[in-house]
């Protein structure tokens, strides 16, 4: 459930992947460099690690994977204002709440007995759906083919540019901001979108800002 296209199956492998992708930090999941044939220069530099002592270690993957695993969600904002209120009900009636679920609950069986069983307010179904040619990338992860993505979380996404600097959104940030990254939906939300572009411009502020408070 982790991942662009639900590619990864534990926050454990996702801690792993980032660092090997991002980074080219080996650890006991992810060995070996990630250089193709033709990556001369990346295949010829001098790593940190082989593949019988990686740089990471299996008890830091284990931390890292912790403190990743217990980082607090930020609490939402303005939920006592009217302009968010009925943009948060602009958000149901349009049909955005069909894959961003505003309530999820953990299951009983998690390593961590603190995050069983809690109610959360992630605004996604953690599934795979087609979102149109408009958004396909044309890249097969596992199961997911070109035209699928897995539902992103939205909460803290009003804090993207407090955070990151700049308001750009969807996997490859073309979108410049949530409106922009709203219209670009297509295939399984494409009513949702064209509820949302047919909204009067008022009632579409209101959503915008309802998503700002998460």
């Amino acid at each position: 459930r982790f991942g662009w296209k639900a590619g990864a199956p534990s926050a454990r492998v996702q801690t792993a992947a980032a660092a090997i992708n991002d980074m080219g930090v080996t650890s006991p999941i992810f060995p070996h460099q990630e250089c193709s044939a033709a990556q001369v220069e990346c295949r010829d530099a001098i790593h940190g690690g082989t593949p019988d002592a990686p740089e990471i270690t299996e008890a830091q993957l284990d931390e890292l994977t912790v403190y990743i695993q217990l980082l607090a969600v930020p609490a939402r904002g303005h939920m006592d204002n009217e302009a968010v209120l009925r943009g948060e009900a602009l958000f149901g009636e349009a049909g955005c709440i069909a894959c961003h679920k505003t309530n999820l609950m953990t299951g009983d069986s998690h390593e961590l007995r603190r995050l069983r069983g809690q109610l959360i307010h992630p605004y996604t179904d953690l599934l795979l759906h087609d979102m149109g040619p408009g958004l396909a990338d044309q890249r097969p992860v596992f199961n997911a083919d070109g035209q699928e993505w897995r539902t992103s979380p939205l909460w803290g996404i009003g804090l993207t540019e407090t955070v990151n600097g700049h308001t750009k959104f969807l996997h490859d940030g073309r979108a410049r901001n949530l409106a922009e990254a709203i219209l670009w939906h297509g295939g399984e939300a494409e009513n949702a979108k064209e509820a949302f572009r047919t909204l009067p411009k008022d009632d579409r502020e209101a959503l915008i800002k309802f998503l700002k408070s998460l």
